[in-house]
Formats: C-alpha cells, sequence, structure tokens
C-alpha cells in the first residue's frame, strides 16, 4: 500500500540504500539518490558532505569509485530482475580517469542500458559468463554543469547462476 504512494525514485532510493545496509555498508554509508532510474540509463547522486569529502574539500576517490559501482550496478541489477532473474553480476576490473576535482554533489551517469540488457540476455542463454565494459560519467551539476569531473570504465561479467541438485 504504501509502494503505490511514493514515487518511483524514492522507491529505488530505498532500494539502494537497503540494499547497502544489509550488503554493501560503504554504499549506505554515502546515501546515494537515485535521480533517474530506466532500461536506458541510470543516474545516481552522491552528496558531498563530511562523510564523503576528502581534506581537499571535494569527493573522496573513494567515494567516487563507489557511485561509478553503483550507477552501473544499479541499472545492471534492474535489467537482470526484469530480463533474466536468473543470471549473477559481478564487476570484473575498474578504470578511472579522475579529470577535475568533485566540489559539490556529484552525479554518475550509465547510459549503456540497451548493450546491458542484451548481455543478460546472451548470458541467460548461453550459461556462459559474459563481458561488457560499461562507462559511468561523473558530473557536479551545481558547479560544472554536464562537464565530465571523472570517467570510469567498468567490466560488468554476468553468469547463469548454476541449479544444485535437490537432496532427498
Amino acid at each position: 500500500m504504501i509502494e503505490a504512494l511514493l514515487p518511483e525514485k524514492h522507491k529505488n532510493t530505498l532500494f539502494v540504500r537497503a540494499f547497502g545496509f544489509l550488503k554493501v555498508p560503504m554504499l549506505f554509508f554515502i546515501s546515494p539518490s537515485v535521480v533517474e532510474l530506466t532500461d536506458q540509463k541510470c543516474v545516481v547522486r552522491v552528496p558531498l558532505n563530511r562523510k564523503t569529502r576528502n581534506h581537499l574539500k571535494s569527493l573522496y576517490f573513494g567515494t567516487l569509485c563507489a557511485g561509478a559501482d553503483c550507477a552501473g550496478g544499479l541499472i545492471a541489477m534492474r535489467l537482470i530482475q526484469s530480463t533474466a532473474p536468473d543470471v549473477s553480476l559481478v564487476f570484473k576490473d575498474f578504470k578511472a580517469a579522475f579529470l577535475k576535482r568533485a566540489e559539490g554533489d556529484t552525479h554518475f551517469t550509465c547510459e549503456d542500458g540497451l548493450g546491458i540488457q542484451a548481455l543478460v540476455r546472451k548470458a541467460s542463454a548461453s550459461g556462459e559468463r559474459e563481458n561488457m565494459t560499461v562507462t559511468v560519467v561523473a558530473t557536479v551539476p551545481t558547479k560544472t554543469g554536464s562537464e565530465p569531473v571523472a570517467k570510469f570504465d567498468l567490466t560488468l561479467s554476468l553468469k547463469k547462476k548454476s541449479q544444485k541438485p535437490r537432496q532427498p
């Protein structure tokens, strides 16, 4: 009942924070908010505050990495849930280019949804591990507009969960 009253972005934010609380405490600690989540695009906002900033008063690089992980992982989780719930995900590698200091609330955007959806279907059909590099761009809209402050390439690795034989 309460779920019907909440706007979609609030439901998504609650999901991310609950997932962080239960599974990835670092994610819960940085308090991400979902700005937009569709099958094509995910935008996550991470606030600049006492918990997330460094000694230069900009977003700590660990927080930047967690934000990129959240944006790339959330869109993949959404597509797995709706397409093939029997697929598990993990990030295989991670590359980052820090272009400017993130001196405000930072938005992490991943627009690789269509490619991720195809990868989910491929992993579910083949049963083999399938990989794809997804790109996440970090911006600080209040300070630098749409100019990137960091770019991340994460290799998403998906595989169909194996069926365990039932014990009598």
